[in-house]
């Protein structure tokens, strides 16, 4: 078993190495709800309400972000289950480790990296463009050569804010997780503030006769909504990587993840209804429906408020999402799979300061300098991959009489996993066929990594 690609850990050699270098469990459920949040509802509740009612649902998108959480409901309880019966950092690398072996749980793990490298990188760019435009509310410009990803036709250089936010916030994350769930429990509060007050006051806007019809474009548009809606959910699975600095992760862990997706939900509902309640769906098919209704009833200081949050929003999800890229990283490096200096953690701090570093100067290259529209969709596909191997690992998973008891359980065990994982792998198949190219590529990239590096200095060798 030593030099097979397909050794799996156990979960006592899990914990017994998770000992030798103790990371600070200072989180509980309030924090894990606030990092879900944090990294699931960014700029798509200020776009996506609009533009798939536009085209696919009208005001019936409501029902399409409820079965789209249903079906995200799913494979969180599947991650919960995980999540609190090993409570190791790692996300869905470390259960694929336990259930599937090494070289899957590589690969599940490599992809994962992508989804959270080129999340921060897309979202630190969405940032830069929502900064700009809230500064030229101030007549205060950016110059547009340091504004933009390298592209001298259109005279740009290098997007200095996309590289400038990254750091900043990587830096936030070398002082210790505490602090920086400090600093997001901030700024949820105030993107939630904003969202709530767009809902509040679009309240009194509301005219009953535009939620008729309320299913123009019947059961189908709604199941197509569904399925365009179900990627504003993504972001949950990050809080997993946590495990390791949660207090008693057997409680907190289900309450993070199922509490901020089941949070999420409302405000998605919310906001869909109220939207779709003052402007007739049919002209909500633009990039800011949120602050365009606003200006539409004529009230343009909201409008500028919700500028100002969604660029405090993107914040957020920055931070999460490189939060799980720097711990996903630290397991690599403390399984072996990649060098020991990615696992070195700050004798005082307790955060892996190095790992944080290399990850986050990566990344800032790719949203400086790197055009990002065409490959977005490279996040989903490493999420639903995560998604669908946690999914079907969960049926594994019960089989094995060594992991401890008492943690949190998938009703109706075995149906739900079974439909998770058939959802997840339905919804890859949709994906477009140059997201399974660039997808190939970046696994084959992986491999070679593995059997030159991983392979030989995988701790399972010295066992």
């Amino acid at each position: 078993m030593k030099n097979t690609i397909f050794r799996k850990k156990s979960v006592n050699q899990l914990l017994q190495q998770q000992s030798k270098v103790q990371l600070n469990k200072t989180l509980g459920a309030f924090d894990l709800m606030l990092l879900g949040v944090g990294a699931i509802v960014g700029t798509g509740i200020f776009i996506l309400p609009g533009t798939v009612a536009a085209e696919h649902a009208g005001p019936g998108i409501v029902f399409s972000f409820i079965i789209a959480a249903i079906v995200c409901a799913f494979a969180a309880m599947c991650y919960s289950e995980f999540s609190s019966a090993v409570p190791v950092t790692g996300s869905a690398y470390t259960y694929g480790y336990i259930v599937f072996g090494e070289v899957v749980a590589w690969l599940v793990g490599w992809s994962l990296l992508l989804e959270y490298g080129l999340a921060v990188a897309a979202v630190a760019t969405g940032w830069s463009s929502y900064l700009s435009s809230l500064l030229a509310g101030f007549n205060i410009s950016i110059p547009q050569a340091v504004s933009g990803a390298f592209d001298p036709a259109n005279g740009t250089y290098i997007n200095l804010p996309a590289i400038f936010i990254i750091l900043v916030i990587a830096f936030l994350l070398t002082l210790g997780i505490k602090e920086s769930t400090k600093l997001n429990a901030i700024m949820v509060v105030v993107k939630v503030a904003v969202i709530l007050l767009f809902i509040f006051v679009g309240a009194f806007y509301v005219e009953p006769a535009n939620w008729e019809p309320f299913t123009p474009f019947g059961t189908g548009g709604i199941l197509t909504g569904a399925a365009l809606v179900f990627f504003a959910y993504l972001g949950f699975d990050a809080v997993s990587s946590a495990a390791e600095e949660v207090k008693n992760p057997q409680r907190n862990m289900p309450i993070g993840i199922i509490g901020s997706l089941f949070i999420c939900t409302l405000l998605y509902v919310a906001v869909s209804l109220v939207l779709t309640g003052m402007v007739p769906f049919t002209d909500l098919n633009v990039s800011d429906p949120v602050s365009f209704a606003m200006q539409l009833v004529h009230q343009d200081w909201v409008a500028g408020i919700i500028s100002l949050g969604a660029v405090v929003g993107m914040m957020t999800v920055i931070l999460v999402m490189l939060y799980g890229g720097t711990r996903l990283v630290y397991a690599f490096g403390r399984d072996g799979l990649l060098p020991k200096i990615l696992c070195e953690v700050h004798p005082k701090r307790k955060t892996p300061v190095k790992n944080t570093w290399i990850f986050a100067i990566l990344i800032a290259f790719c949203a400086g300098f790197v055009p990002l529209d065409k490959l977005t969709e490279l996040v989903n596909m490493g999420t639903l991959l995560a998604f669908a191997v946690v999914s079907i690992g969960v049926i594994y998973l019960r089989k094995n009489k060594n992991i401890p008891t008492g943690g949190f359980k998938v009703p109706f065990f075995p149906v739900i996993p079974i439909i998770s994982s058939i959802l997840c792998i339905f919804l890859i198949t949709q994906l477009s066929a140059h997201t399974w190219i660039a997808c190939g590529i970046w696994i084959i990239i992986g491999l070679i990594i593995y059997f030159i590096y991983g392979k030989k200095h995988s701790e399972l060798n010295k066992k």
